[in-house]
């Protein structure tokens, strides 16, 4: 049996700050993550998580090695043709939720949706709203970010992230700054969009107790992968 082709996938994947002294912040990273799989990425403090996901996300570029999505290597393209991609295929949830303070919950969900441009105004709003129910939050649709709880615009965040349907999450330190039930709330949320949509997520997080709750978990000591 021919196995799945990974989602997401790195190759050699290398990121070095040029200088004086060059800063190597990830190094020969190769891993693979299929769909409904989710992955907790672990390690100490500047051992190159988040620069790992950026990586991944396309949010950065390498110096040397691919990312992969889908199969098809990155390398090479141009900038707008990695915007579109990160538009319809990944959604990204942070530490701090970076909603947009002067709009509302709903409103902050339907930005992605209005940046694709594929849905008509009437079906942006109905999955926004759709969203925002789903996550318990149907009530707080017209509420400004900062009339909710910090659990909430977390799950604000995540509907976000969901709005275009993407096949692959990517959360850098999601609950770091949540109560412990908020936290779970959330990190809840992860485990089923991975395990009951089929989504691949990838989640950097200092909660060992959480990380061990996933498919699997990459550790990261000094920007290389180790047992």
């Amino acid at each position: 049996m021919t196995a799945a082709i990974p989602i997401l996938e790195a190759r050699r994947l290398t990121r070095e700050l040029p200088g004086p002294v060059p800063v190597t912040l990830v190094r020969d990273i190769d891993m693979r993550v299929t769909a409904g799989e989710f992955v907790a990425v672990t390690g100490p403090s500047g051992s190159g998580k988040s620069s790992l996901l950026y990586l991944l996300g396309l949010l950065d570029s390498p110096s040397a090695g691919d990312v992969l999505v889908d199969g098809q290597p990155t390398a090479g393209m141009t900038d707008n043709a990695l915007a579109d991609l990160r538009l319809a295929r990944f959604g990204f949830v942070f530490q701090f939720h970076f909603l947009l303070p002067e709009f509302s919950a709903r409103d902050n969900v339907q930005i992605p949706m209005r940046r694709l441009g594929v849905l008509s105004a009437a079906d942006i709003r109905g999955r926004a709203d759709f969203l925002l129910e789903t996550l318990g939050l149907a009530d707080h649709a017209h509420k400004l970010p900062e009339q909710m709880s910090g659990g909430q615009r977390q799950r604000v965040a995540v509907a976000r992230a969901l709005a275009n349907d993407p096949a692959i999450i990517l959360a850098d330190e999601p609950t770091g700054n949540l109560d412990t039930k908020s936290a779970e709330t959330v990190f809840s949320l992860f485990r089923q969009l991975a395990s009951d949509q089929g989504r691949a997520v990838v989640v950097v997080t200092h909660d060992t107790e959480l990380a061990a709750r996933a498919d699997r978990r990459i550790h990261l000591v000094d920007g290389c992968i180790v047992p």
